[in-house]
């Protein structure tokens, strides 16, 4: 009966155990994001889908001031691109633009010279200072926006006076027109502004924040009050949600970068993230922590190690190399046979005259000084003859 030895496995390929192990902080790491990101959408889609949208009965919609202003006989048409807004302005329309800082500056050139002499009324809903000057010429945006949100008048507009206060704040503006009526200051900057047209009768609106049009605002303090008033001095009231899809929007020498068209919020936080990513490298590369003994993947004899050495320094013609590792090997071996301390092994001064001592009859002192300690040899051949000799004075010293 033969039996055959179990050789140990040499595999490297890491367990199952070990692959989840590895990557189990890794695997939670994505699933929180993932979880996080649905809460977020979810969040998201409940209460921004329709802000602004007269047809959408979301907190953010504006459905029920539409629904107001019809029943007082104002009627509300929603439109989407510019062409359709610009041939809706007229003296007996109120064209409010949702969001114009979706439009590009030759879109928003455009509209302005519908409306200019129409004689009917803009209402424009929270302009920032990148479309406000080119919409109402003479009207810029402070960068800094108010952090109030109940105003008072503090102005001679009738429908402001009669709304008192209301859900303002936000983007505050100043003007250089004569005759312009500045309401709901926030730090002395209007928050509601209306600035006569020149011609036509007409006027416009700017509006610093959007809440006083939305579902959820509109029946605090003199919000709608205010809303029907401005919306309703006209029997029609054209909606204008600007989108990107329009075909005006295409315009190469008015293209807006990427970074124009991204909220700020998600520049900061994409900043936020790669300080925080930064910090974690930093903190992490400071806790290497101790060494960890690692199991070899397979067994390699000693006899295995010397020759693939022996052959890298004969690849390389390193005879030299070779010589000084036998020499010095072989003095670390005599050193303790012939009473001198391992630290003093490499000393000629000591071990010389102690293996001198020991050895009676091996020669003189010079002999052993040149198989020691002596130059690197030519060829081959008195490399072998080296090792050959380091060996019979190693038997020499340790017989008795």
């Amino acid at each position: 009966m033969t039996t055959e030895a179990t050789l140990p496995s040499t595999s490297a390929s890491p367990t199952a155990r070990q692959v989840w192990t590895r990557t189990r902080g890794i695997a939670f790491a994505v699933v929180l994001l993932l979880a996080a990101a649905v809460a977020i959408a979810t969040i998201r889609s409940d209460t921004q889908h329709g802000a602004l949208d007269p047809r959408s009965a979301d907190p953010q919609g504006s459905r029920a001031v539409a629904e107001l202003l019809a029943d007082r006989g104002v009627d509300t048409r929603v439109v989407t691109t510019l062409d359709e807004a610009r041939s809706a302005a007229g003296a007996d329309t109120t064209l409010l633009v949702a969001v114009p800082d979706l439009l590009t500056h030759r879109q928003q050139t455009s509209l302005r010279s519908a409306t200019a002499a129409s004689g009917g009324r803009s209402v424009l809903v929270a302009p920032g200072g990148w479309s406000v000057e080119r919409l109402v010429p003479g009207v810029t945006a402070d960068p800094a926006t108010s952090l109030d949100s109940v105003l008072s008048p503090n102005c001679a507009l009738p429908a402001a006076q009669r709304a008192g206060t209301a859900d303002l704040g936000g983007i505050r503006y100043s003007t250089t027109h004569r005759g312009a009526d500045e309401c709901y200051p926030s730090e002395r900057l209007a928050t509601l502004l209306r600035v006569p047209a020149k011609s036509g009768g007409g006027d416009t609106i700017v509006l610093g924040a959007p809440d006083i049009l939305h579902n959820d605002h509109l029946d605090e303090q003199g919000n709608a009050s205010l809303a029907l008033q401005l919306l309703g001095s006209r029997p029609h009231l054209v909606w204008y949600l600007p989108s990107l899809s329009d075909a005006s929007n295409t315009d190469t020498d008015d293209e807006r970068s990427l970074f124009d068209l991204l909220p700020s919020g998600w520049i900061w936080g994409t900043l936020q993230l790669f300080i925080a990513a930064a910090l974690a490298a930093l903190w992490r590369a400071r806790r290497l922590g101790p060494l960890v003994p690692e199991k070899l993947p397979v067994a390699i004899r000693a006899s295995e190690t010397v020759e693939g050495r022996a052959r890298l320094y004969r690849k390389a013609n390193a005879r030299d190399r070779a010589a000084a590792a036998l020499r010095s090997t072989s003095r670390t071996r005599l050193a303790p046979l012939v009473g001198v301390p391992v630290s003093q092994a490499h000393t000629p001064e000591t071990l010389l005259p102690a293996l001198s001592a020991r050895l009676h009859n091996h020669g003189d002192g010079q002999a052993l000084h040149s198989l020691l300690f002596g130059p690197p040899p030519s060829d081959d051949t008195a490399l072998i003859s080296l090792a050959d000799q380091l060996d019979a004075l190693e038997r020499e010293v340790r017989r008795p």
